[in-house]
């Protein structure tokens, strides 16, 4: 599983709707692509919402933005990340080549 941050932006129809039924749908959408939503926060600023969410693959994750925007009017960039342990590693491996 690889986590990706989904950075979402509400469109006006989208703050409309705002409700915990609609949350739930949300997270339903995400199982439905095999993810599991490790953690949500609402935001202030350039993003009005990020939700961390651990995929089985990019596929997955990208099918399961696409559903989350069509269900909520939310548009969402969704970013593959790795944590800083095995950023260092990786960068570490790629310097000895």
């Amino acid at each position: 599983m690889s986590i990706f941050f989904m950075f979402g932006k509400y469109s006006t129809e989208a703050l409309k709707k705002i409700s915990s039924e609609r949350t739930d749908k949300a997270v339903a959408v995400i199982k439905k692509h095999g993810g599991e939503v490790k953690s949500m926060y609402c935001l202030l600023g350039e993003h009005d919402l990020i939700l961390i969410v651990e995929f089985p693959n990019i596929e997955q994750a990208m099918m399961a933005s696409v559903d989350l925007h069509k269900l909520t009017g939310i548009s969402f960039t969704t970013s593959p990340v790795v944590d800083a342990e095995k950023f260092d590693r990786l960068i570490g491996e790629a310097k000895e080549i």
